[in-house]
């Protein structure tokens, strides 16, 4: 298992080819979303999966910083459920594990995607709450456009030694 191969070469990708993402890669990249760590093992996360050309269009259109998303085969919604919360005012935290393992997985199946943020902007979140129907007890964090990449980005090293700390500061 070589897990830092796709921890170092993840890019955000925007730019999609027109070719469908097959159902069983889109269950790996939920699959791999779902193991995440939570606080209290409480996975407050819920998604909504989107492939519907014309939903994709009308998310592009609503959240400015998602245009790409109507270029994508599939878009992931992912939520965080109040119900659920064991441990309150960890969803955030609990979800954006899962959206940085299905990023992961994404690169692992030789795709792209890019993180689109969704909250804590009130108006975002609002207006997903209306396309989607979504209760009041669940809140959009990200959406995650995924498809075949067509744009390559260079590795960039991020490592930075001057910010790490032993012991003290």
């Amino acid at each position: 298992m070589e897990i830092l191969q796709e921890i170092l070469t993840r890019r955000s990708i925007r730019k999609y080819q027109e070719k469908k993402v097959s159902g069983d890669v889109i269950k790996k990249l939920l699959h791999a979303a779902m193991q995440a760590p939570s606080a209290n093992n409480e996975q407050p996360w819920e998604f909504i999966v989107v492939n519907n050309k014309g939903t994709l269009l009308k998310i592009s259109e609503i959240l400015p910083n998602a245009g790409m998303v109507k270029d994508a085969a599939v878009a992931i919604v992912i939520c965080g459920d109040l119900e659920k919360e064991v441990a309150k005012g960890r969803w955030v935290q609990d979800c954006s594990a899962a959206t940085e393992n299905l990023l992961l997985e994404v690169v692992h199946q030789g795709l792209g995607a890019v993180w689109t943020s969704v909250h804590p902007n009130k108006g975002k979140e609002e207006a997903l709450r209306k396309l989607f129907n979504l209760p009041n007890n669940v809140i959009p964090l990200s959406i995650i456009p995924v498809g075949y990449p067509a744009e390559e980005k260079e590795y960039e090293n991020r490592f930075k030694e001057e910010r790490v700390h032993y012991e003290k500061w």
